[in-house]
C-alpha cells in the first residue's frame, strides 16, 4: 500500500464523516443559538430549555437523514472494501 493511498483513504473517511455528521451538527447550532437568543431576550436561564430542543433537533435530523446517511457510509465502506485487492497490488 502506498503512502498516497492511505492519505486518499484518510481523507475520503473524514470527509465522508463530515458529511455525514453535518445536518445532525447544524440543527442543533441553529437550535442553541436560537434558544440562547430567546433566553438572553427573556432573561430565562434554565438548562433544560436549552437541552430539550437539541435533543429533539437531533432525533428529528436523524429520522430524516437517516436513510441518507446509512447508504453514503455504506457506499463508501463498500467501495474501500472492493479495492482492498487494488491496494495489495500497489506494494
Amino acid at each position: 500500500m502506498d503512502f498516497d493511498n492511505i492519505i486518499e483513504i484518510t481523507n475520503q473517511g473524514m470527509k465522508i464523516g463530515l458529511l455525514v455528521s453535518a445536518p445532525m451538527l447544524l440543527g442543533a447550532l441553529v437550535t442553541g443559538v436560537l434558544v440562547s437568543l430567546f433566553q438572553a431576550v427573556t432573561q430565562i436561564n434554565e438548562q433544560a430549555l436549552a437541552f430539550i430542543p437539541k435533543i429533539l433537533i437531533v432525533g428529528g435530523a436523524i429520522v430524516i437523514f437517516g436513510p441518507w446517511m446509512s447508504d453514503t457510509l455504506t457506499s463508501y465502506t463498500h467501495d474501500l472494501i472492493t479495492n482492498i485487492p487494488n491496494f495489495i497490488q500497489g506494494r
